[in-house]
């Protein structure tokens, strides 16, 4: 299927909506879901960010810039799955326990103010990957148009370009607790930690970037092609300095790379119960 018919279909999918509350998290995704939302509803497309300390106050002006930008309505709900032992002991199913207390969150929201519909920014890629949050998110009735649609994450770039929207090649920034190996306990401390240490690296000029968190070090992945460029132009010893300050121990850098979803592949090496 065409991009413009696969955008037609995107559009038909909210007319027959009617009105539509939007989880925008301030991702490409979902400012692409948001943006359609707006250009078809208007003023009966609402946009809600939830705010929890796994989203970077930097990440959360830029979801406000955006949606000023597109000219949404946009709001800010709190989350609290910080205080679920569920999901603060970080076991592989995580993502189902944020998602439940997101979209329980959403939908009574959403039902007050008279919105029947709850749609996300999940996409066709989405599907491929271990998403427990998409259970979740399912369970609740959310809709996710981009994955009706057969949207994958390129094509969402793509008509995010072809609609003006600058953030087109925005780097995924998925909640600070992607960045913790499963089984590591989850602290608001830790989520601080590693969320300072992640905008230290991009004032220092890299975007797409991780530092993931294993107990007292911290793991630093960059793109394979950066990796000989950081090492000759970064001063190591002030850096390392600069993370022990935020409480790190240890600095590593991954020699592989940075690959999105890096800590699930451990869910391959070994049998899971969920």
């Amino acid at each position: 299927m065409r991009l413009n018919e696969k955008l037609d279909k995107l559009k038909a999918l909210f007319v027959g909506m009617e009105q539509a509350l939007i989880a925008y998290s301030g991702g490409v995704d979902s400012a692409l879901v948001a943006k359609i939302a707006y250009d078809v509803l208007g003023e009966k497309a609402l946009a809600v960010t939830a705010m929890s300390p796994s989203l970077l106050p930097e990440e959360l002006e830029d979801a406000k810039i955006q949606a000023a930008t597109m000219g949404i309505r946009h709001e800010i709900v709190e989350t609290k799955e910080m205080e679920n032992p569920n999901y603060t002991s970080n076991p592989v199913n995580r993502c189902y326990f944020c998602k439940s207390e997101l979209h329980d969150t959403l939908k009574p929201l959403a039902k007050k103010l008279g919105y029947p519909f709850v749609v996300d920014g999940v996409n066709a890629d989405d599907l491929q990957d271990y998403r427990p949050g998409i259970q979740a998110a399912k369970e609740r009735g959310a809709i996710s148009p981009l994955a009706e649609v057969g949207v994958s994450k390129l094509e969402v770039r793509q008509l995010s370009q072809e609609l003006g929207l600058p953030w087109w090649d925005k780097p995924a920034q998925p909640c600070l607790s992607s960045r913790f190996p499963y089984g590591e306990e989850i602290t608001v401390a830790k989520l601080q930690r590693v969320g300072r240490a992640e905008i230290y690296l991009r004032k220092l000029g890299w975007q797409n970037l991780r530092v993931r968190s294993h107990g007292e070090t911290a793991r630093i992945e960059l793109a394979a092609e950066d990796i000989k460029n950081f090492v000759a132009n970064t001063d190591l010893s002030v850096l390392v300095s600069a993370f022990q300050e935020l409480g790190f121990m240890f600095v590593t850098l991954d020699l592989e790379g940075y690959r999105s979803g890096k800590l699930n592949q451990v869910l391959h090496k070994q049998p899971v119960e969920i």
